[in-house]
């Protein structure tokens, strides 16, 4: 067979997901995933250090082009991406696990999945909901701050009353949107380096895995925005060590919720 022909997938049983998950196995899969990123940094750091460039391009882009009130709902949103930069991790969590031999070929090579192009799909959905987010934190800007006479180069509008409402009514939505993305990705992206699925099989599996532990999964998603925007504010640089963290943890509590 010619080696750029690809395999059609072969039917797969439909992935079994836990719905036993607690609290406790959250810190046990942030204690695994800090022994994963003290075990090989030079992952995590790589990896980390590509969200934290593109952070600060981000950043830079908005500030370069007069329009700095742009950067929050930007940074809103960068968690969103979030779950497809930590692949590589992933992939690095699963061969140390099962004592695969680690190299940067295998590593980066995670994100062509099993040459089936399933998780390259999963990463035009996360382009599509970052800008799709982008869009709509523009509308919402529009509706707020079109007629109080301060324009988006004015972080002076974000206090005043209608800047304010916009904020809640802006987060409000964000924070919906957020959720109904993570609880698409959060097991899939694992689930798509691991096994040889379809990603909408693998989007089912993690809709199920949130919908049958919510509130542990609730509490992951809290725990995940929480130290992603800590992490965001010392100039990104946090996000150093988060984001590898984050994504090692996250492989081992896919790994507890499906069976």
């Amino acid at each position: 067979m010619d080696v750029m022909e690809q395999e059609p997938l072969a039917p797969q049983p439909r992935p079994q997901v836990a719905g036993d998950l607690a609290f406790a196995d959250l810190g046990k899969a942030l204690a695994a995933g800090w022994h994963d990123f003290l075990a090989m940094p030079q992952f995590g750091l790589f990896f980390g250090g590509v969200y934290v460039l593109a952070g600060l391009a981000m950043g830079w882009a908005a500030i370069a082009t007069g329009e700095p009130s742009w950067l929050i709902p930007a940074m809103a949103g960068f968690p969103l991406v979030a779950p497809f930069v930590a692949v590589g991790l992933y992939e690095a969590s699963r061969r140390r696990e099962a004592g695969e031999p680690l190299s940067w070929r295998a590593v980066l090579g995670a994100l062509k999945g099993h040459g089936d192009d399933q998780i390259l799909s999963m990463g035009v959905i996360v382009f599509v909901a970052f800008s799709f987010w982008m869009i709509v934190a523009h509308a919402i800007f529009a509706v707020f701050m079109g007629e109080s006479g301060l324009g988006s180069d004015s972080l002076a509008a974000l206090a005043t009353p209608a800047g304010l409402m916009m904020l809640a009514i802006g987060s409000a939505v964000g924070a919906v949107m957020a959720f109904a993305f993570y609880a698409m990705t959060v097991i899939s992206l694992p689930m798509l380096v691991e096994r040889r699925v379809d990603f909408l099989t693998a989007i089912i599996a993690s809709l199920k895995v949130v919908r049958s532990n919510r509130t542990v999964m609730l509490g992951w998603a809290a725990i995940i925005a929480a130290v992603l925007f800590a992490a965001m504010a010392p100039a990104f640089m946090g996000l150093l060590a988060a984001l590898p963290v984050l994504g090692h943890a996250t492989w081992h509590l896919y790994r507890r919720a499906v069976v």
